[in-house]
């Protein structure tokens, strides 16, 4: 299955580093024209430069409308409509229930969720005027299963996961599809502290993935091979989510021992 972007716009946010990097290297290379946003403008402009003519940085906080609003206007002014948007922008945190900030659930439900819906509303526009398009939003296998210590997380991946869903119902009638990718371990700068021992003797695989590994799934999804396939759930966990042996009591020891 050849898998072409040519001549499509690509919007990566949280394209810096770690999955989103991997995820705009690897649209280019099927010719997609791409514009990187991350609040990290050193590594953005340094990794647009390294992937040339094809690839733009435009300085994006994927929670703040106004930034939305500038990023869009400069994307079309570069490159034209757009055709591919990965809300791939998210932070990660963790912590229990009992002593969890409000400040800390709010920080993540903000940039997980809110800067993926800010993200499709403002995309929509665009799409509409390239002849529709496809939204792929990243998720969590957090967003499939119950992940105790990180309610903060586990609920905002829950909600892209729905909202994923409804958007891909109001948005068919414009071409424009949208789908949900649910990663496991991956080496990324997000977990760089965490141990291969976390899934080794744990899920299926047996093993973390790389970026590239979850990067060709959402090629594919962001592709035509994918026309008929929208409001859908993909996991790219290795088979955690196909149900793990690891008992509440052994990942409780495990949060504190990290604590």
């Amino acid at each position: 299955m050849d898998i072409n972007f040519t001549d499509k716009v690509i919007v990566v946010t949280g394209g810096a580093s770690g999955m989103g990097a991997a995820h705009a290297r690897a649209f280019v290379e099927k010719g997609g024209r791409v514009v990187l946003g991350d609040v990290n403008d050193e590594l953005g402009k340094t990794l647009s430069d390294e992937l040339g003519e094809n690839a733009r940085f435009h300085h994006l906080d994927v929670s703040d409308e106004d930034d939305w609003a500038s990023f869009m206007e400069y994307t079309e002014s570069e490159f034209g409509p757009i055709s591919v948007l990965i809300n791939n922008a998210g932070i990660g945190a963790g912590g229990l229930l009992e002593s969890m900030t409000l400040e800390s659930w709010r920080r993540v439900l903000t940039i997980n969720l809110d800067g993926t819906f800010l993200g499709i509303r403002a995309a929509i526009g665009s799409m509409k005027k390239a002849g529709g398009g496809s939204i792929v939003n990243i998720s969590s296998f957090a967003g499939l299963i119950g992940t105790p210590f990180s309610a903060n997380y586990t609920a905002s991946k829950f909600a892209v996961r729905g909202l994923t869903k409804t958007a891909a119902m109001e948005l068919a009638p414009y071409g424009i599809r949208v789908n949900s990718v649910h990663p496991g371990y991956i080496r990324t700068p997000m977990i760089k502290d965490t141990a291969d021992d976390v899934v080794i003797g744990k899920i299926a695989l047996n093993r973390m993935a790389e970026p590239e590994e979850v990067s060709n799934t959402v090629l594919f999804l962001a592709s035509d091979a994918a026309s008929y396939t929208t409001g859908s759930e993909f996991a790219v966990d290795g088979g955690w989510s196909a149900g793990s042996p690891v008992s509440i009591g052994e990942t409780h020891r495990q949060f504190e021992d990290r604590s």
